[in-house]
């Protein structure tokens, strides 16, 4: 293909005419060229607006070589721990190190360190003495910017960018933030009142809300609780106030979101030269299992209204759907078509979930998030107006595309929005039945019982029985072999042991398999199910939750689903047992 990579070498510099860079990126992933990865995108962004900029993926942290191979940037060091945070790809929910990296050569975990962004921070700061400013950005950088309870440390921990030393993080995806970033700083000025952007300040600034201090949530767990709930609140950009926080002698100022990137600011983003390739400094190193799942793959849409309550998608990537036009997925997939090795399946077409695109809640737009409900929970709301026409006439444009023998259908389906859709949800069911399900459809209701549903945000169960009967009548009609799969939690705060064993006897009696499919909860950074997990107490109830916070208690709760003997834990991290006391 003729698209170039951007520069991981300096012959790669030499060859784009660069004898310096503006930007240099560090990532805890491979390089892979390809719009599902964050580097790449901003990287390609920022060229796209005239700025030279160099990637170093993985970086060796013994020596200065590899991390200086290009020199230092003019203006900036962006630094990410990857597409994943980095304890969460380093470490299973019960404590273990995992043996296997998706996203590194080979599929070893032998090259991303833990706390990949504090690690590469220090590492920059170490090799590099005059230095240019430090950013963070990614998902482990967005998840951790404010005061957040880490279950590896078993502790509140400090913002991240305190503990990285860096000067600035850009949160959420950051593509219009990371443009005025480097502008500001090129033309020598502040970037501090960007949008999306948090800096350090000795004070809070005027208009600011001031949360609970870092101390004060690391010490109460009701204040605890009272800062996530300010925070949550303060994340759409129609109605977000600046916030301050004291972590010590000092502020972080954490400025309101940017406004979602509108139809044709996406299309711009996707329309980007992407070689959809690793780089071949990595592909020496061994395949890089991420490649395949992604390569080939569309994403059609951002953003989740789901709001579940242990996914951080609302608060990275943001509780608007921001949808790309028909025009340029079509465009998208005529160039994927095309590529030399492309053998005729688009193995997605998607986004946090398949079945959002094309559809968001008017009031939304201009008054922002409602405060007092949420858009699928405990029922879909009317004001949403669910409507998958726009993406079942995609569906049939793409198989159009010439070259396209298969178009799948493999991320997760809201089945709740299918049944609530009066107009065009059966019709998409059935396409997708008849084209798109590649042997298996993925569900996620995670649970039966009404209890842990509500703990999630998930809807009841009686709508996953109604689509499953919906679906398997519509696979026999169809003369066709498929089946669903179903992804499940176990251990999540408000769950016992009593639940999962009702949960094993509802699979058997309504779904007639016991699913293998099954996750152990792991409290991420900024969610309401980790600060549920932290603090013993249901946030919107007021009322004590049940914790099993036993790593024996955790793994016996999984093996009661699936048969299996419980793999041995590490020690538990507090030597409490399963629930803790409420200051």
């Amino acid at each position: 293909m003729s698209a170039l990579f951007l520069p991981a070498t300096r012959a790669e510099m030499a060859a784009r005419g660069w004898d310096a860079l503006d930007v240099i990126l560090v990532t805890g992933d491979a390089y892979i060229d390809s719009p599902f990865m964050g580097v790449a995108v901003i990287g390609r962004v920022l060229v796209q607006h005239g700025f030279r900029v160099g990637v170093i993926a993985q970086p060796a942290m013994d020596s200065a070589a590899d991390l200086t191979r290009l020199g230092e940037p003019r203006l900036f060091w962006g630094v990410t721990g990857g597409s994943i945070d980095s304890m969460v790809a380093n470490r299973t929910a019960s404590g273990l190190r995992r043996k296997a990296d998706d996203y590194t050569p080979g599929g070893r975990n032998d090259r991303r360190p833990d706390r990949a962004v504090i690690a590469y921070a220090n590492l920059i700061r170490r090799c590099c003495k005059q230095t240019a400013p430090i950013v963070l950005g990614g998902i482990e950088a967005s998840l951790r910017r404010i005061a957040h309870y880490d279950a590896w440390d078993n502790r509140v921990r400090r913002s991240i960018l305190f503990d990285a030393k860096a000067d600035y993080l850009l949160y959420g995806m950051a593509e219009r933030s990371v443009v005025e970033l480097a502008r500001a700083l090129a033309a020598g000025e502040s970037p501090t009142a960007i949008r999306g952007l948090c800096h350090i300040a000795a004070e809070p600034p005027a208009g600011a809300l001031v949360l609970p201090a870092y101390a004060e949530a690391a010490a109460d767990r009701e204040r605890f609780i009272a800062m996530f709930r300010t925070f949550y609140a303060h994340c759409d950009p129609v109605t977000a106030k600046p916030l301050a926080q004291r972590q010590d002698t000092r502020f972080l100022v954490h400025n309101p979101p940017q406004p979602p990137l509108s139809a044709a600011e996406l299309d711009a983003v996707h329309d980007l030269d992407f070689t959809r390739d690793l780089h071949p400094l990595d592909r020496k190193l061994g395949p890089v299992r991420a490649l395949d799942t992604i390569r080939f793959a569309l994403t059609t849409h951002r953003g989740c209204y789901g709001e579940c309550n242990f996914c951080a998608i609302a608060v990275h990537q943001g509780r608007t759907v921001q949808s790309r036009s028909p025009a340029s997925i079509v465009r998208e997939a005529e160039r994927i078509a095309a590529h030399p090795e492309f053998r005729g399946t688009l193995t997605d077409v998607g986004g946090p979930t398949a079945n959002m695109y094309g559809f968001e809640c008017r009031r939304k737009a201009t008054k922002g998030a409602c405060a007092d409900k949420r858009c699928l929970y405990p029922a879909v709301c009317p004001g949403l107006r669910v409507d998958h026409g726009p993406l079942l006439d995609l569906l049939r444009r793409l198989r159009q595309v010439p070259g396209v023998r298969k178009v799948v259908v493999a991320s997760g389906i809201r089945h709740d929005l299918i049944l609530a859709d009066r107009g065009h949800g059966l019709a998409y069911l059935r396409e997708v039945v008849r084209h798109h399900v590649s042997g298996q459809m993925k569900l996620a209701p995670e649970h039966s019982s009404p209890a842990v549903l509500a703990a999630m945000g998930k809807p009841p169960v009686d709508d996953l029985l109604a689509f499953r009967q919906l679906f398997n009548r519509l696979t026999r009609e169809e003369g066709l072999d498929q089946y669903l799969t179903y992804y499940l939690i176990a251990a999540h705060p408000g769950c016992t042991q009593a639940d999962m064993e009702a949960l094993r006897a509802f699979c058997r009696r309504e779904l007639h398999l016991l699913p293998r499919q099954v996750q152990l909860f792991t409290p991420t950074p900024c969610t309401w199910s980790t600060l549920m997990y932290w603090t013993g107490t249901d946030p919107f109830t007021g009322a004590d939750c049940f914790v099993e916070r036993s790593p024996t208690g955790r793994e016996q709760q999984k093996a009661t689903l699936t048969g299996d003997a419980p793999r041995k834990p590490s020690a538990p991290a507090d030597g409490r047992g399963r629930r803790r006391q409420r200051k």
